[in-house]
C-alpha cells in the first residue's frame, strides 16, 4: 500500500486551522436529511481534531450546482444536522472563500467547528483551478482529506489543496484505504468477487480488471442474463444487453486465461411482471419461458454462491444478485449476504462491499454492520475496483 500520513502523524494541533474535506452529499427529501451515514462516518475525525484543540474548517460539496450559487444546494441546512450528529456546535459561513470565509475563520476559537458553503458554487472547484485552491488554502494551516467518496475527482478541494498545505488522511479515508488493500491490493486468497446489478455495459472495465485479480467471479442480477444469452441461452423477456455478446465472450476468455472461475446462475426465479409478490416459479436457466423474465437467481445458484463464499478468505461485493427491492426476488441477495456475514463474524472471511445498491441490499439483509468494511463511496469504490487511479488518494502519498 502507498504510504500516506494520518492523524497519528499530527502532534501539536492546538490553534491550528485544519481544512477538513468531508463528504456531506447526503440524501435530502422535502428539505430533510433522510440518511446521516456519511456524516456519522466523518464524525470521529472531526471530533478528534476538535478535541486536540484544532480549529476545524469543513469543506464539502452538495449536489451539482454547476459552478453557480443554487439556494436549494446550500450546505446551510446541513450544518444543523452535522451539529446534531456531533453533539457539538457547528457554525456556518456563507462562502468557502473570500471575506465571508475569512471572517468566520478569524472568529474561531480552539476546538470550534465551522462548515463553509458548497465548494461547487464556484466553477473553479471542478476545474481544479490553482488560484481557487490557493484561495481555499489561505484559511488553513493543514489539509486533511476524509472524503474517499470524492477521491476519484481531481478537484481543488480534493486534490489541489494537498499540493499547497501539509496533507493527511482522516480516519474514514484511512479505514477505507486499509480495507481496500485487504480487498484487492494484497488480499488473502482465495479471493471471490460478487458483481451484480442491471447492466454489463456500466461495469465492463470492472469485470476486465477483476478476472485478472480474483479466483472466482460471481455474476448476478440483470448482468447474468447478458452472460447467459451470450452462451446461446434464451432468457425470454429478461433484462439483457444482447448487443454485448462479443464483449461478454471476450471477458469469459480473459477469465479462462487468468484461471478465474466464472460463476453464472444455473437456475432462476422468473415472473411475468415486475412487481412485489408477483406470481413466480423457479426454473433451470435453459428453460426460461419466452414470456417471462428472470428476477433473481434460484436456490441451486445460491448454494453455489454460498459454497464459493465458504471457500474464500476474501470477498469483494458490488451489486445485488436479483431485484432485491421487491419480494420475493430479494431471497438470493439476502441469503448470500447473511452467509458472508456469518463467515466474517467467525473470522473466516474478510468482506469488503461498496456501491449504492450494495449498501442498500446489505442493509435490507440486516448485515451491513457484520461485514469487515462497507464503503459508502459509489463512484470512487467502483473506480478503485476497476483499477483506476484515484487523484484524491494518490496526492496523499507521502
Amino acid at each position: 500500500m502507498p504510504a500516506f500520513k494520518t492523524l497519528d502523524d499530527l502532534t501539536d494541533l492546538s490553534g491550528k486551522r485544519v481544512l477538513l474535506r468531508v463528504d456531506l452529499n447526503v440524501p435530502v427529501k422535502d428539505g430533510k436529511v433522510t440518511d446521516t451515514t456519511r456524516i456519522e462516518r466523518v464524525a470521529p475525525t472531526i471530533l478528534e481534531l476538535s478535541g486536540k484543540g484544532a480549529r476545524v474548517i469543513l469543506l464539502a460539496h452538495f449536489g451539482r450546482p454547476d459552478g453557480k450559487a443554487v439556494p436549494s444546494m446550500s450546505l446551510g441546512p446541513i450544518a444543523g444536522v452535522v451539529e446534531s450528529v456531533l453533539d457539538h456546535r457547528v457554525d456556518f459561513a456563507a462562502d468557502c472563500i473570500g471575506e465571508a470565509a475569512r471572517e468566520a475563520v478569524a472568529a474561531m476559537d480552539n476546538g470550534d467547528v465551522l462548515l463553509l458553503e458548497n465548494t461547487r458554487f464556484h466553477a473553479d472547484e471542478e476545474k481544479n483551478d490553482r488560484g481557487f485552491a490557493e484561495a481555499l488554502a489561505k484559511n488553513g494551516d493543514i489539509y486533511v482529506n476524509d472524503a474517499f467518496s470524492a477521491a476519484h475527482r481531481a478537484h481543488a478541494s480534493t486534490e489541489g489543496l494537498a499540493h499547497l498545505l501539509p496533507a493527511y488522511a482522516g480516519r474514514t479515508m484511512q479505514a477505507e484505504l486499509i480495507a481496500l488493500e485487504k480487498g484487492l491490493g494484497k488480499p488473502t486468497r482465495p479471493v471471490v468477487a460478487i458483481v451484480g446489478g442491471a447492466k454489463v455495459s456500466s461495469k465492463i472495465d470492472l469485470l476486465k480488471n477483476l478476472v485478472k485479480k480474483v479466483d472466482a467471479l460471481v455474476i448476478g442480477g440483470g448482468m447474468a442474463n447478458t452472460f447467459l444469452a451470450a452462451r446461446g441461452i434464451d432468457v425470454g423477456k429478461s433484462l439483457c444487453e444482447h448487443d454485448l455478446a462479443v464483449t461478454v465472450n471476450g471477458i469469459e476468455a480473459e477469465a479462462t486465461a487468468a484461471g478465474c472461475a466464472l460463476v453464472l446462475p444455473v437456475d432462476g426465479v422468473v415472473a411475468r411482471e415486475f412487481k412485489a409478490n408477483a406470481d413466480s416459479e423457479t426454473v433451470d436457466v435453459t428453460a426460461i419461458p419466452a414470456d417471462a423474465m428472470m428476477l433473481d437467481i434460484g436456490p441451486k445458484s445460491v448454494a453455489s454462491v454460498n459454497a464459493w463464499i465458504s471457500k474464500a478468505h476474501t470477498l469483494v461485493w458490488n451489486g445485488p444478485l436479483g431485484a432485491f427491492e421487491i419480494p420475493p426476488f430479494d431471497a438470493a441477495t439476502v441469503s448470500a449476504a447473511r452467509h458472508a456475514a456469518r463467515c466474517t463474524s467467525e473470522g473466516l472471511l474478510v468482506s469488503v462491499a461498496g456501491g449504492g445498491d450494495t449498501v442498500s441490499a446489505l442493509n435490507h439483509a440486516g448485515v451491513a454492520e457484520s461485514f469487515t468494511y462497507v464503503s459508502t463511496a459509489g463512484g470512487a469504490f467502483l473506480e478503485w475496483m476497476e483499477g483506476k487511479p484515484l487523484p484524491g488518494v494518490d496526492v496523499l502519498e507521502a
